[in-house]
């Protein structure tokens, strides 16, 4: 049985950006091959702010984050149901190279490790013995090394989290080892570091910032210490945002980008887009072929079957 709590108003961002409209993009002949049809699904519509969608294969299930209701959900065997509640605001979610659950958790302002899908446990919460903002959007590279972003979105109110001070000068994106514990500061100079996901060869690392004004998509090389390097700027979403991406097989980056998606080769051009009838917040590639792509829009929870595959999945 799913509780519907949704006692809070819609998501600022819903509400800000209802009446804008999306630019128009014509979609190249390459990403309309990867289209089956441009007609999603919607698969639930009971959220206030749907997010983190994570595709966990050997249980062929779904979990997301319904962040402001303090929840997550799942989609399992053709059926949705909760998967914690309440879940200490999580928000942003993804796997090891174990098929262990990551969170990011603005509530508990840390990252939480799930290894049986019932227990959690708090991977990290501090930095220089100072609490992180409240992490937001995690990714883990296959040397196991666990990157996140770490802006304020969780303490600044309590509509997603619990008000409370940024206890370190910044809003960073981290990299941590969770065998050494050594936790690395990787990007310093970002106002809102939001989304993050590594291209498919993991030679490029692409971050979001959604500060106020800003709305970008970044990308980095990585050198060979993994150091980034190289910067340059994807796309300016304004008046919308990136915030959840990933990038399929072949390299290309799928975006959340307003009311809709926005595809990316690797050499940051644009090739399509398709449009859905709320604000997208984020996207997986799922599925047992892995050409599901599932949307987090919202109130809602959306799929499209497409004819490619996201870059976990092998051909």
């Amino acid at each position: 049985m799913i509780i519907k709590n949704n006692k809070k108003p819609s998501h600022p961002a819903a509400i800000r950006l209802k009446d804008e409209k999306m630019d128009i993009i014509e979609n190249s002949s390459k990403f309309e091959g990867y289209l089956k049809n441009n007609k999603f699904k919607i698969l639930y519509d009971e959220m206030l702010w749907g997010e983190g969608p994570c595709y966990i294969p050997h249980r062929d299930m779904l979990v997301w984050s319904d962040n402001p209701n303090n929840r997550m959900l799942k989609l399992s065997d053709g059926k949705i149901s909760e998967f914690r509640n309440p879940s200490n605001f999580c928000n942003g979610n993804t796997l090891d190279n174990e098929e262990n659950l990551i969170s990011c958790s603005h509530g508990g302002r840390c990252l939480y490790l799930t290894k049986d899908f019932v227990n959690s446990t708090i991977l990290l919460d501090s930095y220089n013995g100072k609490k992180l903002n409240s992490p937001n959007d995690v990714v883990v590279k296959s040397d196991n090394t666990i990157w996140f972003t770490d802006p304020p979105y969780g303490i600044i109110s309590d509509y997603e989290g619990y008000i409370g001070e940024q206890e370190y000068d910044g809003c960073y994106v981290f990299r941590f080892n969770s065998k050494s514990k050594k936790l690395d500061v990787m990007v310093k100079d970002l106002n809102r570091p939001n989304g993050i996901a590594f291209s498919s060869d993991e030679k490029k690392l692409y971050i979001a910032d959604t500060g106020e004004g800003i709305k970008h998509l970044y990308v980095y090389e990585l050198d060979k210490d993994d150091n980034l390097i190289n910067k340059q700027l994807v796309y300016d979403f304004k008046p919308f945002f990136s915030d959840g991406f990933r990038s399929d097989i072949d390299g290309n980056i799928w975006t959340s980008a307003g009311k809709g998606i926005k595809c990316f080769d690797p050499n940051n051009n644009i090739i399509g887009q398709i449009l859905l009838p709320e604000v997208v917040s984020n996207l997986e590639f799922g599925g047992k072929e892995g050409n599901i792509l599932y949307v987090t829009a919202t109130t809602s929870l959306y799929m499209l079957e497409l004819n490619q595959i996201g870059a976990k999945f092998k051909k």
